[in-house]
């Protein structure tokens, strides 16, 4: 991948002066724009590796930007957002966004969520025309077309929710999932389970996966958010 260009979706100047020249400094590419009408022409007219959005913009919502990129692109989109409500948080998700940082934020951290969303698109990239059944990330190794799923080699044993669970988790490595989307993939819909269970079966699925479940490397979880799968 030649040097990823990132779209800086942002009106505060300060923010976004701050975010332009940590990119700089990290040999980044950037475009900024000010308002949703220019994010919506920038992500169709540039095509960004990795959007960074505010949601408070003067002309939309932020997350009427989200559902308006994600009828066309799956550009992975990092919300950095004073919004700190976990409802929130949910709305950006569930609308498409692939990560949410909150502000005020650290630099490390947004630069480290930044390599988390281009890890994705590397490795979305690597995979374009790929049709493989084999799924691998460190020693977790899932086989779809046997539908068996193994850890360092050996083969573990899941029910059929916890196997769904995993392969929908491994299908959007490194986006955040809600519960809600977890539970629309996995049941059909919020209303044939509920959030108890979803975290039931998560917590079952990690003792099988995890070396050390109190301490997992594969699902990370976003409290009151949902859970993603972490690539290794």
């Amino acid at each position: 991948m030649n040097k990823p260009l990132i779209l800086v979706v942002e009106d505060d100047l300060a923010v976004a002066r701050l975010i332009s020249t940590t990119l700089e400094t990290r040999n980044y590419q950037y475009h900024r724009v000010q308002n949703g009408a220019g994010a919506l022409l920038e992500a169709a007219s540039a095509r960004p590796d990795v959007i960074l959005l505010d949601l408070g913009l003067p002309d939309m919502d932020g997350i009427d930007v989200i559902r308006k990129i994600r009828g066309w692109s799956n550009v992975p989109i990092l919300v950095v957002s004073a919004r700190s409500d976990d409802t929130d948080k949910v709305s950006a998700l569930d609308a498409g966004a692939d990560d949410y940082l909150t502000k005020p934020f650290s630099v490390e951290e947004l630069l480290a969520r930044l390599r988390v969303a281009l890890r994705r698109v590397r490795y979305d990239t690597s995979r374009a025309g790929d049709q493989a059944s084999i799924y691998e990330n460190g020693e977790l190794r899932i086989d779809y077309a046997a539908g068996c799923v193994y850890r360092g080699g050996t083969e573990i044993h899941l029910t059929p929710i916890e196997y769904k669970l995993i392969c929908v988790l491994a299908k959007n490595t490194g986006k955040v999932l809600t519960h809600n989307y977890l539970l629309n993939e996995v049941w059909g819909s919020p209303a044939a389970s509920d959030t108890p269970s979803l975290r039931v079966f998560m917590a079952t699925l990690r003792k099988k996966i995890e070396e050390d479940p109190s301490h997992p490397r594969y699902i990370q979880t976003h409290i009151g958010v949902g859970y993603r799968m972490i690539r290794q």
